[in-house]
């Protein structure tokens, strides 16, 4: 956690106060080609720690093709969970 000295302090108090109109945002460009943007970058869902059964010639392929498999296992259920709302 990055400490802040009583300067700073003041400072994010002071800003947290001003309301949306009285912040002066006019040097910061407004960005309208977003063509290049990253969705999900810092996106990280909450994790939740379960016990699984699979079957093992299943988990043994997924183990096989790298580390990470956990990982691999969730992203191909999250692209079957998106698909199947689509269609519910």
């Amino acid at each position: 956690m990055i400490k802040t000295n009583k300067h700073q302090y003041d400072e994010i108090n002071h800003l947290s106060n001003l309301s949306d109109d009285d912040i002066d945002t006019s040097d910061i460009p407004e960005v309208t080609d977003w063509s290049n943007a990253e969705m999900g970058k810092f996106y990280r869902p909450k994790k939740k720690q379960i016990t699984l059964r699979l079957d093992a010639d299943m988990l043994e392929w997924f183990r096989k093709h790298g580390n990470k498999y956990q990982t691999r296992i969730n992203q191909i259920l999250r692209q079957y969970m998106e698909e199947h709302q689509k269609t519910s």
